[in-house]
Formats: C-alpha cells, sequence, structure tokens
C-alpha cells in the first residue's frame, strides 16, 4: 500500500476513528486501526472495540492499493504532531510486517498487525431506516445524555431509550435516559420510515461518540436499526453499534401528572444561586433545601463540617409554601439542558418527583427525585 494525504484530512477522519479504540488492549488487534486502499481516491479508515465500529473515507493519491492495521492511538499522536498544511505518505514494506509515515524530513516506522486478523461488525439487515437533521439528532442526545445510569448493575439504564410514541395524536421520536434518580425526556416529530420500529437502547459509549459526529448543522443523517445493531451515517462517516440487550423500565409511570404547585423562575439567576450555595458543601452531591414561599425562593446549604450558606432569589410562585430537597449537582445539570430564560417547576409535596421544563420548549421535561434535607 502506498498513498499520499493532506494532514488535515488524515488528522479529521483519524479523530473520528481513533476514539472508539480503548487505550488498554487485551487483544493487540483491538488497539490498531484498520487502513484500506481500493481502488478510487480514497483511503477508508475503520477502527472497533467489538461493540462499537466507526468507519470513515478520506480523500487520497492511492499510488498502490492495499491494507493494513497499524496502532490508531499512535499514528493518531505522529499526525497530530506534524506542521499544518503538510502532506503525509503512507507506505507498507513489502513484507507487510510494518508501514513508514512520512512527512517532510520526519519518517516513522510502526509494527502493522495482518488485515485478516481485524475483526468485523457484521450489522446484518437493517428494519427500519430514515433520516433526521444532524441538529434534530443532537438535540435528542444533548438533552438526555446526562441522566444516563452509571451504575453497570442495571445496565438496561446505561444508555438512551430510542422510541416511537404516538403523543396527541402525532407520532414522536422519543430519547429517554434516567438513573433511577432523575430522568430526562426529549422528543422531536417522528420523521418518515420511523413508524413500528424496535424501541432500542443506545449504549452510552455511543451516545458520547454521536454528540461529537453530529456538530455540522448542514448534514441529514441516515439512520437504520434493527433489534440489536444501530447504524448512523454521518457525511462520510459511518458508526455501527450494538444495542443494549434488555427491557427499559416503564418511564411513563415515574412522570408525575397530578403536580398543581407551579413555579417559574429566571434559569440563570436560579443556576448561579445553586452554584454559590453548593460551594458550602464538601461534594457537590450534597442536598440543597428551596423554601418556596409568595414571590421568592431560599436557597439553604447546611454543611456540620464547613458551615451553612443561604441566598434568596425573586420567583413567580402563588400556591402554599413548600420546603423541598434536591441533589444541587442534578439542578445544575437540568439548568444547563434548558434553552430558555426561565424554568417551570411542577411541585406536588416534599416527598414526591418534581416536573421542570422550559416555559420555550415543551417537547422536553425533567423529572427529580427530591432528597430529605
Amino acid at each position: 500500500m502506498r498513498v499520499t494525504l493532506e494532514r488535515t484530512n488524515l488528522l479529521k477522519s483519524l479523530n473520528h476513528v481513533h476514539r472508539v479504540v480503548e487505550r488498554r488492549n487485551t487483544i493487540p488487534i483491538l488497539s490498531n486501526v484498520l487502513l484500506k486502499a481500493e481502488g478510487g481516491a480514497v483511503l477508508e479508515m475503520k477502527a472497533t472495540d467489538l461493540d462499537l465500529e466507526v468507519t470513515e473515507a478520506t480523500p487520497a493519491q492511492v499510488e498502490q492499493a492495499g491494507a493494513t492495521t497499524v496502532p490508531a492511538h499512535l499514528l493518531y499522536d505522529i499526525v497530530r504532531k506534524l506542521p499544518d498544511g503538510s502532506e503525509v505518505m503512507l507506505r507498507t514494506d513489502a513484507d507487510g510486517h510494518s508501514m513508514t509515515v512520512t512527512s517532510g524530513r520526519s519518517s516513522f516506522k510502526l509494527q502493522c498487525l495482518p488485515q485478516s486478523d481485524f475483526p468485523e461488525l457484521t450489522a446484518g439487515s437493517f428494519s427500519h431506516i430514515f433520516r433526521l437533521d444532524a441538529p434534530a439528532l443532537k438535540g435528542l442526545v444533548d438533552k438526555t445524555q446526562f441522566a444516563i445510569s452509571t451504575e453497570e448493575t442495571r445496565y438496561y439504564l446505561n444508555g438512551i431509550f430510542l422510541h416511537a410514541h404516538e403523543s396527541g395524536g402525532k407520532l414522536m421520536l422519543r430519547s429517554v435516559a434516567t438513573d433511577g434518580h432523575r430522568l430526562a425526556r426529549a422528543e422531536i416529530e417522528a420523521p418518515a420510515g420511523s413508524e413500528g420500529m424496535p424501541g432500542v437502547i443506545i449504549p452510552r459509549k455511543t451516545v458520547s461518540e454521536l454528540q461529537k459526529l453530529v456538530d455540522n448543522p448542514d448534514i441529514k443523517v441516515v439512520v437504520e436499526l434493527s433489534d440489536t445493531k444501530i447504524r448512523f451515517t454521518i457525511g462520510s462517516v459511518v458508526l455501527t453499534s450494538k444495542l443494549i440487550d434488555g427491557t427499559f423500565p416503564d418511564y411513563q409511570r415515574v412522570i408525575p401528572s397530578g403536580n398543581d404547585k407551579r413555579l417559574i423562575i429566571d434559569r440563570q439567576s436560579f443556576a448561579a444561586a445553586v452554584d454559590r450555595v453548593s460551594t458550602i458543601s464538601s461534594e457537590r452531591g450534597r442536598a440543597v433545601k428551596l423554601a418556596i414561599a409568595d414571590g421568592q425562593v431560599t436557597l439553604t446549604v447546611n454543611n456540620p463540617d464547613s458551615g451553612s450558606a443561604v441566598e434568596e432569589i425573586a420567583a413567580d410562585y402563588e400556591s402554599d409554601p413548600i420546603e423541598i430537597g434536591f441533589n444541587a449537582r442534578y439542578l445544575l445539570d437540568v439548568a444547563a439542558q434548558l434553552g430558555g430564560a426561565h424554568a417551570q417547576f411542577m411541585l406536588a409535596d416534599a416527598g414526591s418527583p418534581t416536573l421542570i421544563n422550559d416555559t420555550a420548549d415543551q417537547q422536553t421535561l425533567y423529572v427529580l427525585m427530591p432528597m430529605r434535607v
């Protein structure tokens, strides 16, 4: 194999692909990226961790077709340190045991493993295919990913539940994530082709990679899915992932419908006040108490080791006074997702879940379980 590429193009593609590769691998071939130059003017790169696979084709001058695999992070670090605007030549030796990376006066020799050892994530056939604008998909992911559980024992909560749901006579595409303490739900109008799709749980790592790939607002994303796999085609990048094999809980049961105490508060002022008073906590997970009464909210944090903090902020509230505690970090996570100027809290009592949403966005909602304070 002998190909020449612009360093910028090579770096961009390697950046997308190498992140899938785990730093520590017991199987050596999984540390490598597959480089394949067949006909045409492209170099195809592929990396996998056996659950997730990313491929990307990048423009290249192919002087001699061929394929090999080299250490992904090592190649990425080399290309990253080469000067801007340079050209990079990749050339495998006759025996195929090593590849030389040449750019200007720099030359590096990397050990290769044979292409035949590289695992293939067989996708099988996909039952559903639909297209989404990148910003729509980004919204579904960004607004819910922070609530994904990290508790490995409840593996079915370690991802985003994506499914079609009828709401108000319209078919909506919904994303839901929960860790048992909080729940995030976002939805958009379901695109053509998503009717009858299976509800799928997209793993946390796939969600994280997807977030980094859907940053171009002009791109249409093609989504293909089956009961066990999902594939996203984003421009020249193809991301294929296994799905979490489990049943997502009936999240509708934890979304309260009878909460009648309505609090409207300035989102930025509230987030800044929570951030300030939670400084007194020894850790961000400590509870902040909200004493809500006519026209104001008093935030209090008590820490027996270091002291206490109190702050008052103005609010729109006309119901009976209520005192309720929340995890400070959870409040800040929700506030960071809200896009409007005001946040709306629908409360019941100090021991019941609270509903939070954006006054400017009725298609996204958050549920927080209170803490005892």
